[in-house]
């Protein structure tokens, strides 16, 4: 009997890994990015990426209570569409997509780290030898965590994941008292400076989907997937949003937008310095959490591909006594380790975002074709607002995904589109057996 994953994890644990993934290196160091770009309005950035999350997160919620599978977009691709090529490539582009934001979270991590180290002991390191070589540690350290199993890494990530929303109620709690002093509808660049914001934010959202991905290690997924869904992203939204008005509230937007450490900047405002140093702590668990969590993301989603006959089959592989997969987990670690050679992460932020935005828009139409072609197929959860069996809200997913494709820069979108020319190359060359894998045409 084949060995598979184990089912271990509550809907406290499934919420919490959802907004540990959630609530990490994004709003920690892509605010100030954003704030540059949208001004004082920058929160109404987070709240479009808040309707958006909550539009698809609603379709992800009634498919994965549908199929409580690995690989979840994968598997819901190719059930409506009946399209390998099409499953393949979404699943290609969330791999490639995970395995680079991986190298550049653990970057921006060692980031921290030098900062903080120099303080205590100046350092005759070369800086850039010191940050690959420190992130290079982390995704190893995490790597085995994620090996050791789902139990292990949800409870590094429920106390990481506390630290991190530590971090946002010091900076909400200390924004209260200036709330009203500045005007929060100020748009430097317009509101196509807010929209361009919003892309950048959204990486901040990204991981709501995720949740997904660990229906196999969930108990009763049909259940636990969309309730922990829906309870992800009030939180982080809520969050998201009381964050970014009390940041511009205490620091003109002028000053955020140049901070590469924003929260800690706003921290010291009213604190001093030693408030720095703790906010630039708490940013150390917020990337280290997002880290773990997309590197156990990336290796189910290339298990659960390799289990569909989509990858080598040798990625389906369960360690027998820990019961995880173990060699998807070497995998991504070692591509990451590669990746982690270069990249800024306002760069790989947007990359990632527009992956997302295109896996969504695949997302929300396939559970519209779902509806109208798969009718009578139990569904424990249903989208709310719909038109007979037409849905409203993933629809409303769809078009404002679409749309926000077209607010990313030119460069962003070459790369894109790159990235999904190669993933059709190596299907092609699988396909006709010059990359020979002998499940492709099972």
């Amino acid at each position: 009997m084949a060995l598979k994953l184990k089912r271990t994890l509550s809907l406290f644990e499934a919420t919490f890994y959802g907004v540990g993934i959630i609530v990490g290196a994004g709003i920690y160091a892509l605010l100030g990015e954003a704030t540059n770009v949208a001004g004082n309005a920058v929160w109404i950035s987070f709240l479009i990426g808040a309707a958006i999350s909550a539009f698809t997160g609603l379709s992800y919620a009634e498919l994965s209570a549908m199929y409580p599978k690995a690989a979840a977009e994968y598997v819901y691709i190719k059930k409506a569409y009946a399209s390998k090529f099409l499953a393949f490539m979404i699943g290609w582009l969330i791999i490639f997509t995970g395995v680079v934001s991986v190298a550049t979270v653990a970057l921006g991590f060692s980031g921290y780290f030098a900062s903080i180290v120099k303080n205590f002991y100046p350092m005759s390191i070369p800086d850039n030898t010191f940050t690959i070589s420190a992130a290079t540690i982390l995704i190893i350290a995490l790597s085995y965590i994620s090996f050791l199993g789902i139990k292990e890494s949800s409870r590094v990530n429920i106390v990481t994941t506390g630290i991190e929303i530590a971090g946002l109620v010091i900076i909400i709690l200390l924004g209260l008292g200036s709330y009203g002093s500045v005007n929060y509808f100020e748009m430097p660049h317009g509101f196509s400076g807010v929209l361009v914001a919003s892309t950048l934010v959204f990486f901040a959202y990204i991981g709501f989907e995720d949740i997904a991905n660990i229906s196999e290690e969930t108990k009763n997924p049909k259940k636990v997937l969309p309730r922990a869904l829906m309870f992800a992203i009030v939180i982080t939204a809520i969050l998201y949003l009381l964050t970014s008005i009390s940041a511009i509230s205490l620091v003109n937007w002028q000053e955020l937008g140049k901070s590469t450490n924003p929260l800690a900047l706003v921290a010291s405002k009213k604190l001093g310095s030693g408030a720095y140093f703790l906010l630039s702590f708490i940013a150390l668990f917020a990337t280290s959490s997002t880290v773990l969590i997309i590197l156990i993301v990336v290796a189910r989603m290339m298990y659960g591909m390799a289990d569909h006959h989509a990858l080598p089959h040798k990625l389906a592989s369960i360690h027998h006594k820990r019961r995880t997969p173990w060699i998807a987990s070497l995998v991504v670690m070692s591509l990451s380790i590669i990746f982690v050679l270069g990249g800024k992460i306002e760069t790989v932020a947007s990359i990632t975002s527009l992956g997302a935005f295109i896996t969504f828009i695949t997302v929300n139409l396939s559970l519209i074709w779902l509806r109208f072609t798969h009718p009578k197929i139990p569904r424990p959860f249903k989208v709310p607002l719909n038109i007979g069996r037409f849905p409203i809200l993933p629809f409303l997913g769809s078009i404002f995904s679409v749309f926000m494709i077209f607010q990313f820069e030119w460069n962003i979108v070459i790369v894109g589109i790159a990235i999904l020319i190669v993933g059709a190359a190596v299907y092609y060359l699988r396909k006709n057996k010059i990359i020979p894998i002998k499940e492709i045409n099972e």
